[in-house]
Order: C-alpha cells, then sequence, then structure tokens
C-alpha cells in the first residue's frame, strides 16, 4: 500500500514504544529510534514523500530497484499494530499495519532514494519503501549505502547530553542573593 505524507515518516507501535533504547540515526543514516518509535530521516525538511509499505509473514528480498539507501532496524509491537506516522501532518492515506501477524518482534527494512536532491528544502522528491517481518532482534544493519546525506548522518556523533543532577556549589546561595535583590530586601 502507498501513500503521500508531510514530514519525516515514522513508524509508532500504539500503546506503547517500539523499542526500549534509543538508537542513533549515525548507525544507519537512516532509521533510529527516537523516543520510543521509529524514525526515518528524509533530506527534505518540510514537503510530502512517498511512502509504499508491505507487511509480510517472512524475511523478503531487499527491493532490486534504483534504491540509494537501504537500513534495518528491530522493532517491537506490544499490541500487534506498526503504523506509519507522520512527523508533521497526516496521510493522504491511511497506510495497512506493518505487523503481519500480531503482537511480537519484527524487523523493519527502509528502503531510501532522493534525499540529496533537496536537502532541507521543501520539493516532492523523495520516495521510501518499507518492508517488515517477524524477526528476533538484530543490531540495525546498513544494507546499500550511496546518497551522500545518508553519509553525512553516519560520520555525525551521536549526540551527548550531560545531565546535572545537583546545583553546582554555592548556585542555590547565588539564586537566593539575586531574587533577594531584585525584590529589593
Amino acid at each position: 500500500m502507498s501513500g503521500r505524507r508531510g514530514g519525516s515518516p515514522g513508524v509508532a507501535a500504539p500503546g506503547g514504544p517500539v523499542a526500549g533504547e534509543e538508537t542513533d540515526a549515525s548507525q544507519t543514516g537512516l532509521v533510529g529510534i527516537t523516543a520510543g518509535d521509529a524514525t526515518i530521516h528524509t533530506g527534505i525538511h518540510t514537503g510530502d514523500v512517498d511512502v509504499t509499505v508491505t507487511a509480510h509473514r517472512h524475511e523478503p528480498a531487499p527491493d532490486p530497484g534504483e534504491w540509494e539507501e537501504i537500513a534495518e532496524i528491530s522493532l517491537h509491537s506490544p499490541t500487534g499494530t506498526l503504523q506509519v506516522t507522520p512527523l508533521m501532518t497526516d496521510l493522504d492515506d491511511d497506510l495497512s499495519s506493518l505487523a503481519a501477524i500480531g503482537p511480537g518482534t519484527y524487523r523493519l527494512r527502509v528502503h531510501a532514494r532522493g534525499r540529496d536532491q533537496a536537502v532541507d528544502l521543501a520539493p516532492d522528491t523523495e520516495h521510501y519503501f518499507l518492508q517488515c517481518w517477524p524477526a528476533p532482534p538484530t543490531p540495525p544493519q546498513l544494507l546499500r549505502a550511496k546518497d551522500v546525506y545518508g553519509s553525512q548522518l553516519r560520520a555525525e556523533q551521536p549526540t551527548q547530553t550531560r545531565v546535572t543532577i545537583h546545583a553546582p556549589r554555592g548556585q542555590h546561595r547565588q539564586e537566593h542573593d539575586i531574587l533577594r535583590r531584585s525584590l529589593g530586601g
């Protein structure tokens, strides 16, 4: 089944995350896990992309078409539904669930072409083909790497966020003094 949608496509399972751990897109340059959902990284900033999905009971062969990038990632469906979700707008057509046999673990293969044609712009140039089948969890895998945008994503280092679990020494006293002075005390 195919459809058109706005923004980066993703895959989500209503009722629960598709994966417990974040998977940075720098591993494949195409797909990663963010906030519990699979996120497919498009080259365009906004606009429509063509998405075609197929659900399988057994692993299919990768589509031999003119795809520039092909990557795989493991997903889990606690409810038996894996839906393509839009980032910014609604789908023109409802796409069928990617979970062919109900609840369980699946492998998602994402094919992409056209991501280099208008990076961070908004034309209609990108095409995606998603295949999904039941499979045990395995690490992300890159099957084909031909576009520049994917190469740039793979070259990026995963973001590192520093979390402070306590205020630096003396910060509370400084904030209290600033607040007291601003209130005229």
